[in-house]
């Protein structure tokens, strides 16, 4: 019944115009006044960010803001992945029989996922990682490695939360909502999906580096709310790291998996 209610809730407020109410509020100069209280609401380390609190024009421009480059060192040994986002690891492991991965109890079809059965067959048997992004951490994301991007497209319309509520009572949010996969060949002929996640009714995943290489640890988009990236590997091509535990935070540029 809990479900039912959320996702009937969900589905009457997730349209066009609230999205564009939304938005429209945090990229509104009103907006401002509301950084410092959600600063510490989050308990967000402001000794990170790269400007200080008064040059911040809007809630959205806060929200998206950039870090000290000193602040997520990148591990460089050329075998290591490292986490493209601050993040805490919702899910991990291996991608079963029917191309399924399994998030919060639920089953999730990487057909659903990646929009083919095609796509999907290249994961069989594979890894997957859930990085789950929260409204306190840094929204910008980086490359895990250094890779060619070999393609790029969308799918999806609307974006339903990926919280913990939404992840518990939605509708399999993270196959279904607006997202962007990023097709990446890295190491040896090795392939990896790098799937951004919209979320929180507004659909915006935007790209700042849009060339066909990515150098491991520079910057390719940011997510204008709170989201999720899921990172799909093929079989007998990465090892997680003891660091990865189902519910750890981790930090953009720190090692998660290595070449195998």
């Amino acid at each position: 019944m809990k479900e039912k209610i959320y996702q009937r809730l969900i589905e009457l407020t997730n349209g066009q115009t609230s999205s564009n109410i939304l938005m429209k509020f945090a990229k509104s100069g009103y907006s401002k006044k509301f950084i410092r209280s959600y600063s510490k609401l989050y308990g967000i380390n402001i000794e990170e960010v790269s400007k200080k609190m008064e040059q911040f024009q809007s809630l959205h421009d806060f929200f998206t803001r950039e870090l000290k480059m000193e602040v997520r060192p990148i591990d460089e040994n050329p075998t290591i992945l490292v986490s493209p986002v601050d993040a805490k690891l919702e899910a991990f492991g291996q991608i079963k029989d029917q191309l399924i991965l399994t998030v919060k109890e639920k089953p999730y079809s990487l057909v659903d996922l990646l929009g083919s059965e095609q796509a999907a067959k290249r994961y069989d048997k594979g890894q997957y990682i859930v990085f789950y992004l929260s409204p306190a951490d840094y929204h910008r994301m980086h490359s895990p490695v250094d890779a060619y991007v070999e393609k790029q497209y969308i799918l999806g319309k609307k974006s339903f939360p990926v919280n913990q509520v939404g992840l518990e009572y939605g509708k399999k949010p993270i196959s279904h909502n607006y997202r962007m996969v990023s097709e990446l060949v890295y190491g040896d002929n090795k392939h990896a999906a790098f799937i951004k996640v919209g979320a929180t009714f507004v659909n915006s995943i935007v790209l700042t580096n849009t060339l066909k290489e990515w150098k491991k640890g520079e910057e390719v988009g940011y997510f204008s709310f709170g989201s999720t990236v899921v990172m799909l590997f093929e079989s007998e091509t990465v090892a997680f790291l003891e660091n990865v535990k189902q519910g750890q935070a981790i930090r953009m540029g720190e090692a998660f998996a290595i070449m195998v």
